[in-house]
């Protein structure tokens, strides 16, 4: 037999939830796809939105959002400290470099999940000339890291479309 609480409590009494878990009043929440948070530094080549991060529903270790990638638009080499990251292709070509000389690649296409490691030397880079890449992306900590490798000559250079966001800071600067 179910029961329903909620005549249990006489609610015209002011009493405080101080006592009652955080969850109860601040639960699951549901980010509409048309909802997401373009108020983030926009720049050519790429858009990204926030869906999850600390602003909008109090995490406090991950980040997600979506990401649209201009046709060939390359970042510079860098890593992202003792973030991990998950990259999930929704549509277009993704082609990842990594190591200490960008010595190996993979790509990845619509279904694809890319796991990046802490501290591994990578390029992202939309494969495709003619087509947008559309990804979700998710890391783990809030907090932006990103360091630039300046002394590795990316194999496919970054010289169309910067792949450019808070995330990944235009090579010059």
């Amino acid at each position: 037999m179910s029961h329903d609480h909620s005549d249990d409590h006489d609610h015209s009494h002011d009493h405080s939830h101080d006592h009652e878990p955080r969850w109860k009043h601040d639960g699951v929440r549901v980010i509409s796809g048309d909802k997401l948070d373009a108020n983030t530094a926009q720049t050519p080549g790429m858009f990204r939105q926030a869906a999850i991060n600390h602003a909008r529903v109090g995490a406090q270790k991950i980040w997600a959002g979506t990401v649209a990638i201009e046709p060939n638009a390359k970042t510079g080499v860098h890593h992202h400290g003792e973030l991990e990251s998950v990259i999930y292709v929704v549509s277009g070509k993704a082609r990842m470099r990594w190591g200490e000389r960008l010595e190996f690649v993979a790509e990845a296409g619509p279904g694809d999940f890319i796991y990046v490691p802490p501290f591994v030397p990578h390029q992202e880079i939309n494969a495709d000339p003619d087509n947008p890449l559309q990804c979700v992306l998710v890391r783990s900590d809030n907090e932006a890291v990103v360091v630039n490798i300046t002394d590795v000559d990316p194999v496919e250079k970054p010289e169309e479309v910067y792949w450019v966001d808070p995330i990944h800071k235009h090579p010059q600067g």
